[in-house]
């Protein structure tokens, strides 16, 4: 969770041009085209250019509104606690909380845990993909309109070429694949540094064999019964029920 080439600060604020990007990259790697090294850096590119040309074609992307027309239908549920408890990384699923708060400490996150972050609070608590646009924009230093606005609307299956709606991250399985000792957790979640091995990514259940208790919260939802309630949500928006 830590590879990335941190030029998405200086692209969005004007600093440097995507063309000066593929000018540099071609230069040094010129295989990326082919699908060689630097092939997925800029594939990233071309997700960033690609969302700013729907925002120039589709403005109403601009009012909040989604791609997918039907998933304006879906019932968001209003939970002010479960959202501070996302924006301040206090849900109880660590790799959730450490980049929660990675973001607002130093404004920056990598790319898979936006999408970790914004399925979380999306799927799994089912509060509307808007409060988290609203409030990454709010903390990114590297944010951009366009980009912010395509990432969001990939993550909650409401936008052009999106992840499908019955596609929802598991948060722990999610912490095991992309930071399997736990060390950016370790780094971000300082109350969970004595948490042994692996188990980091569900300490409620080390805590309980353990004995132990842990100035950590307890996940606000489980992620079986909250994944059930948020495939359900969809399937009557889809049916326009």
């Amino acid at each position: 969770v830590e590879g990335t080439s941190r030029l998405s600060a200086s692209l969005a604020t004007g600093g440097l041009s995507p063309r000066q990007c593929l000018h540099r990259l071609l230069a040094e790697q010129p295989q990326a085209l082919d699908g060689g090294a630097g092939s997925v850096w800029l594939n990233e590119l071309i997700w960033r250019e690609f969302y700013r040309h729907l925002i120039t074609y589709h403005p109403s992307l601009c009012k909040h509104r989604p791609f997918i027309a039907w998933t304006d239908r879906v019932q968001w549920q209003s939970n002010p606690a479960h959202l501070q408890a996302w924006q301040e990384g206090k849900t109880g699923y660590p790799i959730v909380d450490a980049a929660m708060r990675q973001l607002n400490s130093t404004g920056w996150m990598h790319n898979r845990l936006r999408m970790i972050t914004a399925s979380f609070l999306v799927k799994d608590l089912l509060i509307d993909w808007r409060e988290g646009e609203r409030y990454f924009m709010s903390q990114l230093i590297d944010g951009d309109l366009a980009a912010n606005n395509g990432g969001w609307q990939w993550a909650a299956s409401t936008g052009t070429d999106a992840a499908p709606y019955f596609r929802i991250f598991n948060p722990t399985t999610q912490g095991e694949k992309f930071d399997h000792e736990g060390e950016f957790i370790r780094q971000w979640l300082p109350e969970l540094r004595d948490v042994p091995g692996k188990v980091v990514h569900e300490p409620w259940k080390w805590a309980q064999k353990a004995g132990v208790t842990l100035d950590y919260p307890q996940p606000i939802v489980e992620h079986k019964e909250a994944r059930v309630q948020t495939l359900a949500a969809y399937e009557a928006a889809r049916k326009g029920k």
